[in-house]
């Protein structure tokens, strides 16, 4: 079985840990000088490979108007939220402060109170099949959640992956808060291995949805198909005015298996996933698209696919849940134990990509933005592929720059 930490082909993929390489068009020299020089933060020289190294064009203009993130910054863990979560994958934000936390494994939805970070069981999600990388993934709430209560879910059934959202009442008895599930959207490609599953609300008021293609390489580039995708919906479920396709919730093809989505400060959408042996990615997602998969892996350079605006090997990062917070993007990495910050100009790098908390906290599943313009950073050793440590899983808190 190949997991979605690992290579699939051991002995192509026993890289080393080797540099994340910005593919982004080439940033201005002054930046280039104030931002290039190796410490003890920033990730190591790029490899010497002309292809792996060659930047790349950006997949549109963001102005010259728009600010520089610096070429350095910072990342602080200032305290726990929660400690002793078993499995968390998708978390979500409620006005007053709580969290809602999936547990992959187990099917159920704790809630995390603000300041204490004691938890309380909302319910379980009847249907949910777990195995491998399979399980109760991404949660969102409703644009309008203050009245409707909505919650949203994305997991793995015996038959598929799917979307349903559920009735939230906070006022009934412990574990059995959830309502029956309501599906918007069945038939997304399951398998033990990349299955996606972040889902998020988008500055439009639409959903979005990033899928795997579970295994089976010819899904993701398949536009019927909804394995290897990055989706767009209706908070209902149905396709959206603007889609590439009239009848269709694809907005991009080519994906392997997506599990970070962020939106900008201009309302632009980035997309973290996994390659295989060689270039894990991070891509600026538009309509239509075609990012590569199986076709080819990181930067390419070929008509008709869209190049990554970053790469980096995969012992280095194995991505998951990105956020966007003070002119950067922010990854968390599975494999590579770390948090990386990608400073943006408009849709390009500002500088190389940098690392904090190299093997600090083990494996680092989903990144949030805090109100405060922080983050909230989960742990994920608890799920068969970690070393869990006392106190895992957890949520911590960072102080950004």
């Amino acid at each position: 079985m190949f997991l979605e930490s690992e290579p699939e082909n051991p002995r192509e993929g026993s890289v080393g840990r080797r540099a994340a390489v910005v593919t982004a068009a080439l940033a201005s020299a002054a930046l280039l000088a104030a931002g290039c020089s190796q410490d003890g933060g920033s990730a190591p020289a790029p490899p010497a490979s002309a292809s792996a190294s060659a930047p790349a064009s950006a997949p549109a203009s963001g102005g010259t108007d728009e600010p520089s993130a610096p070429a350095k910054g910072t990342a602080e863990v200032t305290g726990t939220v929660a400690s002793g979560l078993t499995t968390p994958w998708g978390v979500v934000a409620l006005a007053e402060g709580d969290l809602l936390v999936a547990s992959r494994d187990t099917g159920s939805i704790v809630r995390v109170a603000a300041g204490s970070g004691r938890t309380n069981t909302v319910g379980t999600v009847p249907g949910v099949s777990s195995g491998g990388e399979g399980g109760l993934l991404g949660l969102a709430v409703s644009r309008d959640f203050a009245t409707d209560h909505l919650v949203y879910a994305y997991f793995t059934t015996d038959s598929d992956n799917r979307i349903a959202r559920m009735l939230y009442d906070p006022a009934k008895p412990a574990g059995e808060q959830l309502g029956a599930p309501d599906t918007i959207l069945r038939g997304i490609p399951h398998g033990a291995i990349h299955n996606g599953g972040r889902i998020a609300f988008g500055p439009d008021g639409m959903l979005y949805a990033g899928t795997g293609e579970s295994g089976e390489r010819g899904l993701a580039q398949d536009r019927k198909s909804l394995g290897g995708k990055i989706l767009r919906m209706t908070p209902d479920g149905e396709p959206v005015h603007g889609n590439p396709e009239a009848d269709s919730v694809v907005y991009s093809y080519g994906h392997r298996n997506v599990q970070g989505l962020a939106w900008d400060s201009r309302g632009r959408l980035w997309a973290a996933e996994f390659g295989q042996d060689t270039w894990d990615e991070l891509n600026l997602i538009e309509p239509g698209k075609n990012y590569g998969w199986p076709v080819v892996e990181g930067l390419a350079h070929r008509d008709g696919y869209a190049d990554p605006v970053a790469q980096w090997r995969t012992d280095d990062a194995s991505p998951s849940g990105i956020a966007y917070a003070d002119g950067s993007i922010w990854m968390a990495s599975l494999r590579g134990a770390r948090l990386w910050r990608i400073p943006l100009v408009g849709t390009k790098a500002a500088a190389d990509p940098q690392a904090f908390l190299v093997g600090e906290y083990g494996r680092l599943r989903t990144v949030l933005a805090d109100p405060d313009g922080g983050l909230l950073l989960t742990t994920s050793n608890t799920d068969g592929r970690g070393d869990p440590r006392k106190g895992d899983d957890r949520i911590l808190r960072l102080r950004v720059s």
